[in-house]
This record gives structure tokens, sequence and C-alpha cells, in this order.
């Protein structure tokens, strides 16, 4: 009896497609889950965990965000210089009004893997705070949450 071999997806032969999500009024989570879903490619048949097999996601109007509950208020962002007393907390709201791309860069990052391959991961995905985004040239196709 003849054996199946399993295929494995190779970066040379994944075909990357290039799709567009307008987020304004949709929750942060469920658009990090989304879209974190679509960059690591688990959306297709040919997935591999060890290889990149996702395509380019492009964010617009991500200071339209919303985030359920108190989290407005609640949620709070942490970094820390390297210092001693080096710590910064940043509540939600200041982040939106700083930079809201970040906010939804960071929602997905949590959700893809912590080393190389999640690095690489991210960098297919571009957030723009307005409607407007310099990747017009690609065929782009519409994703909805």
């Amino acid at each position: 009896m003849k054996k199946n071999k399993t295929l494995y997806a190779r970066k040379e032969t994944v075909k990357r497609d290039w799709y567009e999500l307008d987020v304004a009024g949709i929750i942060l989570g469920k658009v990090a889950t989304r879209v974190a879903t679509y960059l690591r490619g688990k959306h297709k048949a040919i997935f591999s965990p060890h290889v990149d097999c996702g395509d380019f996601i492009i964010i617009v109007n991500a200071d339209k965000i919303r985030v359920s509950g108190k989290k407005e208020k609640d949620k709070m962002y942490f970094t820390h210089s390297g210092f001693p007393g080096g710590d910064k907390l940043l509540a939600f709201e200041e982040m939106m009004k700083r930079d809201p791309a970040k906010v939804v860069r960071h929602a997905v990052a949590g959700m893809l893997p912590k080393n190389r391959l999640g690095r690489q991961l991210i960098k297919k995905l571009k957030v723009y705070a307005g409607k407007e985004h310099p990747h017009m040239a690609h065929k782009i196709q519409k994703l909805e949450v």
C-alpha cells in the first residue's frame, strides 16, 4: 500500500493577495483576530506553521476603531526604557490621540508568534489612521469582519 506524503508550503510557491479592511466602528479585538489569521495564512488550505503563507493587509480608519466596556479609560499600554524607574503607562485614550495605527498594530502583534516568523509577518500589515493609503497599484480585495 502506497502512503501519501504530506506536502508543506514553501515560501517560493505561496501566492500572496492584498486585502483592505475598513475598521471604522468595529471592536479592536475582533479586528485583531481576523487580521492575525490572514497575516499568518491560516485561512488557506496550504497553511504550514513554519512558513509565511499569509497575505498583505491594509487597515484604514484606525482612528475610528472601538473597544468594548470600560477599556477606553482602563486599558493601559506599558513601556520601559531599560533604566531604573523608566516605566511609562499610557491609557488607551491617550494612545489613540498620539498614534491610532500603533494601537491596532500592537493588538495584532500580540496574536502572532513571538519569534522571527512573527516579526516577518507583522511587516505585511499596513495601518493608516485615515481613509487614504499609497497601495492602490495592487489588486486589493475587500475584507469583512
